[in-house]
C-alpha cells in the first residue's frame, strides 16, 4: 500500500472539498458574511425549486446553529464518506446494481453509470430525464443525478453512511464531478484499486491523512495556550493502530475469553499473536480452573465486545473475524453468525462522528464479506456516535450512565437525535466480557476547562491524560472475569502522578503487557510518543504471574513485530511484588533478588536526602558565567555572598565538572525574592556535603562532586550524604544498575528529586564501603584534572600539553 500517495490524495481532497461545497453555498446565498432571508425563493437569480428552498432553510438553520466554518467542514467530510465508501463498493463488488459508479470495469475514471444510464436499476430514475439528458449531452448534470440516485438507493442498506441525501447536503455535492483532477478522478487514478481490498486499511489511513492538516492547526493553536475545542479533539488523538498490535490486543483478550473455557488447538494455532499463560503455582492453578468453569459455559452469542474509542474500525473488523471464527468452531453457519455478531457481540463508540460512521461502513463490510445478503437483512452494526447529544459530545465514552430511560418511540431510528442519544446511552450503561480500544493520547490540561472539571471530579486517579481516564473507565465497562485489552502510552507504569491508578490496577490480573516503547507506531518519529499494549483481567488472584514481552529496543514498528513474534526479551512476573518498590511502578523486569532488596532495604531518600534546588525565576538577570563578572569579585574560594558559585546542570559528565555559572546574590536572599515566583536556599546550604546531578538527559544519568561553597537549582539537582558516604554513593549512582532503577521511576529523559529518593542502596559492609570510596576519589581526582584543564575551569592553571 502506497500510504504516501494516500496522504497526498486525502490533504489535497480535504482542502479541494471544502472549497467546493464553500462554491455550491455561495450560489444558494450562504457565506461566512450572511445567508439572507431564511424563506428566499430566489438567489443569484435563480429561482429556487420547492425542494431548494426547505434544502437551503435546513442550510441556513445548520449556519445559524454551527457557524459557516464548522457547517462547510461538516459537509466536505461527509462527501468524501460517501466517496470513499462508494468507491469501495464497486472495486469489491458490493454495489446490488453491479454497475460502477465512478469508474469502468477496467479501472479507468469512465463512470461505468453513464454508458449504462439507460438499463442501470435504481429506485425512482426518471427514464424521460435521463434520456433528455443524454440527447442534450448533459453529461454532468446526468452523472449528478445518477450519483445522488444512487446514494439514495444505498440509504436502506447502509442508513449510517448514506443518510437520505435530499436533505442540505444535496446542494453542497460539488459540481464539475468529471474533471480529470477533480476529486473524483484523483481518487480513481491517484489510489490503485489492490488498496481498496482491505476496507481497515484504506479506510483507516483515509481518515487519518484527512485529518492531516487540522492536526497541525491544532497543535499550532496549543502552542500559544489556545485549548483544544471537543470538534478538535478527534484530529488531534486519532492514531491508526498497527495491524499486528490490534491482532495481539483482540487475541489475547476477546480469544482468550473462548479459549480458556473451550479449548481449541485449531483456534490457537490459527492466532500467531496469542501468548500462552505463564507457568503457575498449584494454588493459583485452583483458582484459574474455577474461573475457566465459569468461561466454560458461556456461548458465542453471550459474549459482548466493545471498542468504545473505535476510530475507523480497524478493532472491531478484526474482532469480527475472531467471532466469525468462533462461532465457526461450534458449528454455526457463517451466515447465522453474521446477524448474531451484528445483534449481540459486537460494539462500538466513537466521540467524531466521521469515525464512527467509517467504522460502521467498516464493520458492515466485513458483514457484506461472510454474507451475500447482509444488505437486505435487519442486522445492522451497533457502532455509535454522540450526535445530537451534547454531553456526549464533550465526553464521549468517559460518561457513565446510571439509569438508562425507556427507549424512545421513532419513525426513522438513523435519523432521530433523540433515538440516537438513547442508543449511545444504552451502549454506555451496558456490561461487557472484552473491551478493547486504542484510547485519545492528550494532557487533559490542554483540553477546555469543561472536559478538564469533568475529568477531575469523575476520574481523579487519572487526571492527568485521556489515556489514563480510559483505562478506568474501561474497567467500569467490564463484569467479573473479562478482559480488558488496549495500549496506551506507557507513562502510567513509572510516573508518580499515576501512583494512586496502578494501586486500583493491582485490584485485576496483568495476563501479559507488549512493553513498545518509542516508534511502535511507523507514522510517529522519535521518542516523544512511547507505549505499551497489555490485557487485563478483571479478577484479582493473589501470586499470579503475568508474561510481559519488552520490546523498546528494535526502532521500527516491524522490528518490534518481529521480536514479538521471535519470542525473544519475555519476562513473567507477579504483579504484587510490584508494590514493594515505592509507588508500585510496573517494573516487571527486575529479578527477585531486587524485589528482595526493595522489601529489606533502604531508599536513597533515607541516607542523602535529594532536595530540589532554588529558582529565580529570571535567570537573564541573577546569572552569569564566571568569567563574565569582575575577577576582583570572584574572592578565590568564597564569593562573600555578592556572587555565589551556582550550580545549573549541564552536559553528560560523570565525577567532577560542569561548574560554569555564579549567581548574583547581593548579600541577601530578599534581592532575588523580589523577583516573583523566586525560591531561594538557606545559607546553610553552602557548607554541606553534597553531590550533584543533571535534571534532563538523552541517556544514563551522570553524578559529580559538588564543592561545598555551592547554591544549585531546578536543573541541578543535589543529595546530601553523610561525608564518609558521600563518595561511595557517588560511585553507586554512577553505575548503570542506578540508571536502570530511575528508569522504573521515570522513563522519560528527566531524572528527578523524588526519583532518586526512591531508588535502593544495597546494603554494604564498612570495608566494601571503603574499598569503593577510595576508587571514587581518584575518578575525582582525574576529572577534576580534566575540568581544570581547559580555560573554561575557574580553576585553570595551565594546559597539560604545555
Amino acid at each position: 500500500m502506497d500510504k504516501g500517495n494516500i496522504q497526498k490524495f486525502a490533504v489535497w481532497a480535504r482542502k479541494e472539498l471544502i472549497e467546493q461545497v464553500k462554491l455550491r453555498a455561495y450560489w444558494y446565498g450562504v457565506t461566512e458574511e450572511g445567508y439572507g432571508e431564511l424563506g428566499t425563493t430566489a438567489v443569484n437569480g435563480k429561482t429556487l425549486t420547492p425542494a431548494e428552498r426547505d434544502q437551503r432553510a435546513a442550510l441556513v438553520r445548520e449556519v445559524k446553529e454551527k457557524g459557516c466554518p464548522q457547517v462547510m467542514e461538516e459537509a466536505a467530510y461527509t462527501w468524501f464518506n460517501r466517496f470513499i465508501a462508494l468507491r469501495f463498493l464497486e472495486v469489491n463488488g458490493y454495489l446490488p446494481s453491479h454497475v460502477r459508479v465512478l469508474s469502468d470495469p477496467e479501472g479507468r475514471f469512465r463512470p461505468e453509470i453513464l454508458s449504462a444510464a439507460l438499463e442501470v436499476e435504481l429506485p425512482g430514475l426518471d427514464r424521460e430525464y435521463i434520456e433528455g439528458c443524454i440527447r442534450d449531452n448533459r453529461t454532468e448534470e446526468l452523472y449528478r443525478y445518477l450519483l445522488l440516485a444512487q446514494c439514495n438507493a444505498l440509504h436502506e442498506a447502509l442508513p449510517v453512511m448514506f443518510e437520505r441525501v435530499q436533505n442540505w447536503t444535496e446542494l453542497l455535492l460539488p459540481d464539475h464531478l468529471l474533471k480529470e483532477d477533480g476529486v473524483l478522478g484523483r481518487l480513481v487514478k491517484d489510489i490503485p484499486e489492490e488498496n481498496w481490498t482491505d476496507q481497515v486499511q484504506i479506510i483507516g489511513w483515509l481518515y487519518q491523512y484527512y485529518n492531516t492538516e487540522v492536526k497541525a492547526e491544532t497543535f499550532a493553536l496549543l502552542k500559544k495556550n489556545v485549548k483544544i475545542i471537543r470538534e478538535r479533539i478527534p484530529s488531534a488523538t486519532q492514531l491508526f493502530t498497527p495491524d499486528w498490535i490490534v491482532r495481539y490486543m483482540v487475541e489475547n483478550s476477546l480469544g482468550r475469553l473462548w479459549l480458556e473455557g473451550h479449548p481449541d488447538k485449531a483456534l490457537r494455532e490459527g492466532w500467531r499473536y496469542y501468548l500462552d499463560e505463564a507457568p503457575q503455582e498449584p494454588e493459583v492453578q485452583v483458582q484459574m480452573e474455577a474461573l475457566r468453569r465459569d468461561y466454560a459455559k458461556i456461548r458465542p452469542q453471550d459474549i459482548k465486545v466493545i471498542d468504545p474509542c473505535c476510530g475507523s474500525g480497524h478493532i472491531l473488523v478484526y474482532a469480527f473475524d475472531v467471532l466469525i471464527e468462533i462461532y465457526r468452531s461450534q458449528g454455526v453457519r457463517e451466515r447465522d453468525a453474521v446477524a448474531m455478531i451484528l445483534e449481540n457481540n459486537l460494539y462500538g463508540l466513537d466521540i467524531d462522528p466521521r469515525a464512527a460512521q467509517l467504522a460502521w461502513f467498516a464493520v458492515m463490510m466485513k458483514a457484506r464479506q461472510y454474507d451475500r445478503r447482509i444488505f437486505v437483512r435487519k442486522a445492522k452494526p451497533q457502532v455509535y456516535s454522540p450526535k445530537g447529544y451534547p454531553e456526549g459530545e464533550e465526553f464521549g465514552s468517559l460518561l457513565t450512565v446510571e439509569k438508562l430511560e425507556p427507549e424512545p418511540e421513532t419513525i426513522s431510528m438513523y435519523e432521530d437525535d433523540n433515538y440516537n442519544r438513547w442508543r449511545f446511552r444504552r451502549v454506555l450503561a451496558g456490561k461487557y466480557d472484552v473491551v478493547v480500544t486504542n484510547p485519545p493520547y492528550m494532557a487533559v490540561s490542554n483540553a477546555s476547562p469543561k472536559v478538564q472539571g469533568y475529568i477531575k471530579k469523575k476520574y481523579p486517579d487519572s487526571k492527568s491524560d485521556l489515556f489514563a481516564s480510559f483505562i478506568e473507565r474501561c474497567g467500569k465497562f467490564i463484569g467479573k472475569g473479562g478482559y480488558q485489552g488496549m495500549i496506551t502510552q506507557h507513562a502510567w507504569m513509572f510516573l508518580s502522578s499515576y501512583e494512586k491508578l496502578r494501586g486500583k490496577l493491582r485490584l485485576t490480573d496483568t495476563v501479559n503487557m507488549v512493553h513498545l516503547g518509542a516508534r511502535a507506531f511507523e507514522e510517529i518519529v522519535g521518542e516523544v510518543v512511547q507505549t505499551t499494549s497489555f490485557v487485563f483481567r478483571q479478577s484479582h488472584i493473589a501470586g499470579y504471574k503475568g508474561t510481559y514481552c519488552r520490546l523498546i529496543e528494535p526502532t521500527t514498528q516491524d522490528g518490534k513485530e518481529e521480536m514479538f513474534l521471535a519470542g525473544e526479551n519475555r519476562y513473567t512476573a507477579q504483579q504484587d511484588n510490584f508494590a514493594k518498590i515505592p509507588g508500585a511502578p510496573v517494573a516487571y523486569w527486575l529479578s527477585n533478588k531486587l524485589f528482595a532488596l526493595y522489601e529489606n532495604g533502604i531508599t536513597m531518600d533515607s541516607v542523602s536526602h535529594p532536595k530540589v534546588g532554588m529558582q529565580t525565576s529570571n535567570n537573564d538577570k541573577y546569572l552569569r558565567l564566571w568569567f563574565e563578572i569582575n575577577y576582583s569579585e570572584f574572592g578565590g574560594d568564597s564569593f562573600n555572598l555578592k556572587w555565589v558559585k551556582y550550580l545549573k546542570g549541564g552536559a553528560y559528565r560523570k565525577w567532577y565538572g560542569n561548574l560554569e555559572y555564579v549567581l548574583f546574590y547581593n548579600h541577601s536572599p530578599n534581592f532575588i525574592l523580589l523577583q516573583n515566583n523566586a525560591r531561594v536556599l538557606e545559607i546553610s546550604f553552602l557548607n554541606k556535603e553534597k553531590c550533584t546531578w543533571t535534571d534532563l538527559t538523552s541517556g544514563n544519568c551522570s553524578f559529580r562532586y559538588a564543592p561545598k561553597d555551592t547554591f544549585y537549582d531546578i536543573s541541578g539537582h543535589c543529595f546530601f550524604p553523610n561525608a564518609q558516604d558521600q563518595l561511595w554513593l557517588l560511585a553507586y549512582t554512577n553505575t548503570k544498575i542506578f540508571s536502570m532503577l530511575k528508569y522504573i521511576f521515570n522513563s522519560t529523559f528527566h531524572c528527578q528529586v523524588g526519583d532518586v529518593a526512591k531508588i535502593v542502596v544495597p546494603m554494604l559492609n564498612d570495608e566494601h564501603k571503603e574499598n569503593i570510596s577510595v576508587t571514587a576519589r581518584d575518578c575525582v581526582r582525574l576529572s577534576s584534572f580534566d575540568w581544570d584543564s581547559f580555560e573554561t575551569s575557574w580553576d585553570f592553571r595551565r594546559h597539560p600539553l604545555v
